[in-house]
């Protein structure tokens, strides 16, 4: 057996376990072992029984006398009751509801008892305490308070400091132990370590094995504080590994050179009805920079909602079809490829340049030679078209890197809000290309969704980043209200006030439908409690504004009709838009001037910022207003976050302090444990791990001095999906 045997191999885990482990992503024995615990138990401190203390937790050792289960029939309870004595006096032990227990715990049983003490009717208890039998012979034969030290790892539920492991799936911390413990053991002394010995050395880290067992079983508190630090700076070490490679096998590629056209360039800036940003002017730079380089530009455009992103890439393309070449730009949605389909038509109508859309289901082209008017085209002539490179820019979803889809001359891809495009869908976007197939297009990814710095440095290390930061000239700030239960009222009289003015106002709601658990957020969240679109557009329509028309909107409608209500809200037929976070990104309609979000509380920080720059793009004050469900003060911290704040990258560094990356912007699927995700909040260690991953690749780029670590890169990559 070793780290990659899977887990149907492991003795005691039997088919139903397996499916639990599995729905946690773990699969073999190195993705049990590395299932760390997020808090400990200490216990490590026996004491006798003539020495608790109400109201604290104890350990105790002692002889079982009694053990016997009442059954209290009107509540549907049972109790089991044990009394177990030591040298110094004896203890009642009290368990609700597990009946079994006195068929384990039998009378003139030695055993390690831990739990709370707590004081009732009949005096002072053991309430629900942990137990775990002695099995040793000669341990057996005694009932002393104390134990020798050297049994201390006899002991797996008691007797010592024991993890306590997130207890999702229905996955006991009890089991856990009892899987991991002996598979440790297994490994104790064969396991090999892929962190080199240098970089050991250098910070005194752990072995591998010392590392798995003080963070699992740890003989003291520091002990397992230092085994957490080893897996942190080993996962960002690997994260920047990872990334340095991906960037050195991107500089291997060869890509197409497109000079900076400074004359059409500057014909494009001119006829814009705004002066450039200085942040869009840099970033516009460093973009047409890398493409006059011979290697593949990967680059990261960063900027808050409504800075001026597409008008960035529009030069980019540009440039690039003035240099011969064709563009790919991929987005995420219909709706939103529809709406950069219309807004680089407008942007670039100027220039003989034809435009193509294609989407699951839809198929169109505007061409210069019929002065830009819209086309409803086959697929079929569509493709053909864009083989022939007479579409210079194709925009779509991922219909884009279908078999089918053939560019003739592609240089150019643009992604928005699609960071992992990685070398692999270019390459087999350029196998679609019929020229340039010894090289792969540049790639510039765009995204509204402000990254802080320390993630910007690990997660997105492949990416050179572009930042911009500044707003244009004229925007009125948004203005921000955190509204109690009390001044809902008010603010339903303030929503209509704006309607009657000829604005139009956005709601948006956490669920489609009340009642139900959502599929990925257990209830203990209090899911089925949290508003919805479909209740919230009743109540609304229905009792709160009959006299005005209300549109509803969520992701499981059908696109036409999805596009309908749209269509609608932006033609002014709908006063309100009740909706889902469907419209968190791309959704531009500038006479909605108010934005209402209910249950604020379960959105991050940085969606929460989103959904307000939906509004304030126009002459008219725009206002956001907060509904909460929960008064917990990490809510309240939140909520004063964004009401005092409109910069998006401040807010992401906030969200990040608050929250943790966990949640942040998908970075659950890289699969890493919880301990190292909070590392991820430490710049001074990113910049450490970074620093070692560097002189590792400037050393030995191919890492054949480091076979086990390329292995654990390499199986680190397939579990990311990156790619």
């Amino acid at each position: 057996m070793d780290l990659s045997t899977p887990i149907e191999q492991i003795p005691r885990i039997g088919p139903v376990y397996q499916r639990k482990l599995k729905k946690l992503g773990v699969k073999t024995v190195r993705d049990i072992l590395f299932h760390f615990p997020h808090r400990y138990e200490d216990f490590s401190n026996l004491i006798p029984i003539a020495e608790v203390k109400t109201d604290e937790t104890s350990c105790i050792l002692g002889k079982i006398l009694d053990i016997k289960t009442t059954r209290i029939w009107k509540r549907k309870l049972s109790v089991t009751e044990a009394i177990i004595e030591d040298k110094t006096g004896a203890i009642k032990a009290t368990w609700f509801n597990q009946p079994y227990l006195e068929k384990v715990l039998k009378p003139s049983d030695i055993a390690c008892f831990a739990g709370k003490v707590l004081t009732g009717k009949k005096g002072i208890h053991l309430s629900n305490p942990i137990y775990e039998k002695i099995l040793k012979s000669e341990l057996h034969q005694s009932s002393e308070s104390k134990l020798p030290a050297i049994y201390k790892d006899e002991f797996t539920h008691t007797a010592r400091i024991i993890p306590v492991y997130p207890e999702t799936e229905r996955l006991s911390s009890r089991w856990l132990r009892t899987i991991i413990k002996p598979l440790l053991l297994a490994f104790k002394s064969s396991l090999d370590d892929p962190l080199p010995e240098k970089i050991r050395k250098e910070n005194q880290f752990l072995s591998l094995a010392q590392a798995l067992w003080q963070v699992h079983f740890p003989d003291n508190l520091e002990s397992a504080e230092k085994a957490k630090s080893r897996f942190s700076f080993e996962e960002l070490f690997n994260i920047s590994l990872f990334t340095g490679r991906a960037r050195m096998r991107i500089a291997l590629n060869k890509a197409p050179v497109a000079p900076f056209n400074i004359q059409a360039v500057q014909k494009l800036v001119n006829s814009l009805p705004y002066k450039l940003t200085d942040p869009q002017r840099k970033s516009a730079w460093q973009i047409l920079k890398d493409m006059e380089k011979p290697r593949p530009m990967n680059r990261l455009l960063e900027g808050d909602v409504g800075s001026g992103k597409t008008v960035v890439a529009a030069i980019a393309a540009l440039n690039m079809i003035k240099a011969g070449y064709q563009i790919a730009f991929m987005a995420p949605t219909e709706i939103l490829a529809k709406q950069h389909f219309r807004t680089v038509a407008v942007l670039l109508q100027n220039f003989k340049i034809n435009i193509g859309l294609l989407t699951g289901k839809e198929d169109k082209f505007i061409s210069w030679k019929l002065k830009n008017d819209t086309v409803e085209i086959s697929r079929k002539k569509l493709l053909e078209r864009t083989m022939k490179e007479e579409i210079n820019i194709l925009i779509g979803t991922h219909a884009l890197i279908q078999k089918q889809v053939k560019f003739g001359n592609l240089g150019l891809v643009i992604l928005d809000e699609q960071h992992r495009f990685g070398v692999e869908q270019r390459a087999r976007l350029q196998k679609n290309s019929l020229k340039q197939i010894k090289s792969i297009p540049h790639l510039l990814s765009m995204t509204a969704t402000p990254i802080p710095r320390t993630l910007a440095l690990t997660i997105y290390g492949d990416l050179d980043l572009s930042l911009i930061d500044e707003l244009p000239k004229g925007r009125k700030k948004i203005i921000t209200k955190a509204i109690s239960p009390e001044g809902r009222k008010k603010a339903y009289a303030f929503l209509k006030k704006h309607v009657k003015l000829g604005r139009q106002v956005f709601v948006i709601c956490p669920r489609i439908e009340s009642g139900k658990t959502s599929e990925n957020k257990p209830d203990a969240l209090g899911w089925a409690e949290a508003k919805a679109v479909k209740e919230e557009y009743e109540k609304l329509s229905k009792q709160i504004f009959p006299d005005l028309k209300i549109g509803m909107l969520h992701g499981k409608m059908a696109l036409k009709e999805k596009e309908r209500i749209m269509r609608d809200f932006k033609n002014g037929k709908i006063n309100i838009l009740v909706s889902t976070s469907v419209i968190e990104v791309g959704i531009d309609i500038p006479n909605a001037t108010v934005m209402m979000i209910e249950g604020a509380e379960r959105f991050g920080l940085a969606q929460l910022h989103q959904f307000r720059g939906r509004v304030g793009r126009s002459k008219y004050q725009s206002y956001c207003l907060l509904f909460s469900e929960s008064d917990t003060i990490k809510t309240a911290r939140r909520l004063k976050a964004l009401v005092e704040s409109e910069d998006g990258f401040e807010l992401a560094e906030k969200d990040l302090e608050i929250r943790g990356p966990g949640d942040f912007q998908g970075t659950r699927q890289w699969g890493i444990p919880d301990l190292v995700m909070n590392s991820l909040k430490d710049i001074r260690l990113i910049e450490k791990t970074r620093q070692a991953a560097k002189e590792i690749l400037e050393d030995d780029p191919y890492l054949k001095k480091y076979p086990l670590l390329k292995e654990r890169i390499e199986e680190f990559g397939e579990k990311i999906h990156l790619e």
